[in-house]
């Protein structure tokens, strides 16, 4: 652990998640005194009593201002809006406010390889890690992708990497933040309600960038103006990739191959995961850039087949390919799965009514959907975009079940099932994950 001095710095943790938790805990243990704090009353959350048995005060039943006075510095739940009383009190102050993430960043001895964008991220940060694995690297795949930052970057070694998922939240509340590599690759519009707007969620993502050396790799999407915008403007070394363009000093596709700096890695033809080819591209960059061999590359593109219940390749039935993507809570990622894919594609989508609509998709229901199988609260609403889009073939189900045994019966050999439901998963279900689960459970019953 490198030696930053906390002692007898006052700090608070606003929120009692997994990653305040882990924050509160390794502060203590760095010698601050520290403050935990959260809406929900002590005797409702058994970490917050987890935490005040082991002698920390614990502040619960909401943020009074008077936590204020003394703080040296907040480290907060990423999904705690800045527009809270409390923060927006803490900023008059010029009280620094974080993420558990910078505490992370300023205390491990590892470097890091971080990775952000709106869709995809899981994936690729998965990716890297097996793509690392086995290697001088000695990965450790945490962030948003489960493991809390902070408390594996306590104990990681010099001869360790860290492969990080972040979020835009994460890297909102990062100051010195510095992961020798970078990966940005997309942004679309999301989380408004949080951010307010696109172009503060777009520069929440662009601090990955905002540290860096030009000893250091940035790796970003050359098809995305937006990101080559804020790649182009850090002091990194660039490392551009594309699906569409031939990149003298980055990653591309030609003449059927992957190539980094006109190498030829892997026939695209060999990958195991074509449906995500950018995610791909983006961890052949990260790969090469960290000396892995071709040989190894080539061994785990052939055999991964990407995250569950991120378009997931789940399986094949007379000749019918089903793909999981139950991640797809929006629109943006449901284009993104169907944009994916050349054969014709039975999508099974519904979920959530949030008030929105779904005009975006009618070029899709237009261009690449061959049957549209809905269900949940929003299935009329998706039946009628889709009679705008001309789309005719379009079945109303009760359920996923349903849904699975409908398409198999309308599918024919060739087609894609792909359950993308481009909504959230309450209305019928606890989490996406369920759902997702309950897709793959239905598909091994045929």
């Amino acid at each position: 652990m490198k030696k930053v001095n906390y002692v007898n710095k006052s700090v608070l943790i606003m929120g009692i998640a997994k990653s305040g938790f882990a924050a509160a805990k390794l502060l203590k243990s760095m010698g601050a005194n520290v403050t935990v704090n959260d809406r929900v009353e002590v005797a409702n959350n058994p970490k917050a009593i987890e935490l005040q048995e082991a002698g920390f005060t614990v502040v619960g039943g909401g943020h009074p201002l008077e936590l204020l006075n003394g703080i040296d510095l907040i480290v907060k739940n990423p999904g705690i809006p800045y527009h809270n009383e409390l923060l927006v009190e803490a900023e008059k102050r010029n009280i620094p406010i974080v993420t558990e993430v910078e505490i992370a960043g300023e205390i491990s001895e590892a470097p890091f390889i971080a990775i952000t964008g709106s869709n995809g991220k899981t994936t690729t940060t998965t990716l890297i890690g097996e793509l690392l694995s086995g290697t001088s690297l000695n990965p450790i795949v945490a962030g948003n992708i489960g493991t809390v930052v902070c408390e594996v970057a306590a104990d990681a070694t010099p001869n360790q990497t860290l492969v990080t998922e972040l979020s835009s939240f994460q890297l909102q509340g990062t100051i010195h933040f510095h992961p020798h590599i970078s990966v940005l690759l997309n942004i679309y519009e999301a989380h408004l309600d949080y951010h307010g707007s696109k172009d503060a969620y777009a520069q929440a993502k662009a601090r990955i960038f905002a540290n860096q050396t030009a000893y250091d790799y940035a790796v970003y999407n050359a098809d995305d103006d937006l990101v080559s915008s804020f790649a182009e403007a850090s002091e990194a070394t660039l490392i551009p990739f594309s699906t569409t363009k031939n990149l003298e000093h980055g990653v591309g596709i030609l003449d059927g191959w992957v190539v980094f700096k006109e190498e030829n890695i892997i026939k695209v033809a060999d990958l195991s995961m074509k449906q995500n080819i950018e995610n791909t591209l983006a961890a052949v960059a990260v790969a090469k850039l960290s000396g892995v061999s071709n040989e190894k590359i080539h061994s785990e593109l052939t055999n991964f087949h990407g995250v569950k219940h991120r378009l997931q390749f789940v399986g094949e039935v007379s000749g019918r390919k089903f793909f999981n993507d139950s991640k797809a809570t929006n629109s943006i990622a449901t284009k993104k799965a169907l944009d994916s894919f050349d054969e014709p594609v039975i999508l099974l989508a519904g979920g959530l009514d949030r008030g929105n609509g779904f005009d975006d998709l009618i070029p899709y229901f237009q261009s690449k959907v061959k049957h549209l199988i809905t269900f949940g609260q929003t299935a009329h609403k998706l039946k009628d975009t889709a009679s705008m889009a001309g789309l005719n073939s379009v079945t109303v189900v009760d359920n996923v079940e349903k849904a699975v045994t409908t398409a198999y019966d309308l599918s024919e050999t060739g087609d894609v099932v792909l359950l993308s439901p481009a909504c959230a998963s309450w209305d019928q279900f606890k989490t996406f994950e369920e759902r997702g689960d309950i897709f793959i459970e239905a598909m091994h019953r045929l």
